[in-house]
């Protein structure tokens, strides 16, 4: 089973059609009325020619701005660099999407990343998401996460 890869493309609001167009030109949708599904949930499902899904989420919160500000690269092999998101906005992500499965991801980072998690951006990122989603309660579940990670 492939995972799926999800990205960021940074796009603002308004004119979405100029993001959404070319990768459905450029890749296979994967799901039927793909584009009217990207222009109303901001997110692109797409597959990539070796078949791997992905979901091209169209970024435009000052929150995904400043995660992609924090994004560093990561060598894959000789010749393959990825810009991936730190460790901080990964736990943001998870914690905001708030899935059984996004919640193992969060502890499997946590106990990763250990002591070198800068929590207090963690939770400046996270509440006003939480706020805004209307589920405060998720910061209380990611401090017992981050408290039993150590």
């Amino acid at each position: 089973m492939t995972a799926d890869a999800d990205l960021t493309l940074l796009t603002g609001f308004g004119h979405e059609e100029a993001f959404v167009d070319p990768l459905l030109t450029a890749f296979r949708p994967r799901v039927e009325g793909a584009r009217e599904l990207a222009l109303a949930r901001r997110v692109v499902l797409i597959e990539a020619r070796n078949t791997v899904p992905l979901d091209v989420s169209l970024g435009g919160l000052p929150f995904e701005e400043r995660l992609i500000a924090r994004a560093s690269d990561f060598a894959i092999g000789r010749d393959l660099v990825l810009r991936t998101c730190s460790a901080e906005d990964l736990i943001v992500l998870k914690a905001f999407a708030g899935r059984e499965i996004d919640w193992l991801d969060v502890r499997g980072v946590a106990i990763r990343q250990g002591g070198r998690l800068d929590q207090k951006l963690v939770f400046r990122e996270l509440m006003p998401l939480l706020e805004l989603k209307g589920t405060p309660e998720a910061a209380e579940r990611l401090r017992e996460i981050l408290r039993k990670a150590g």
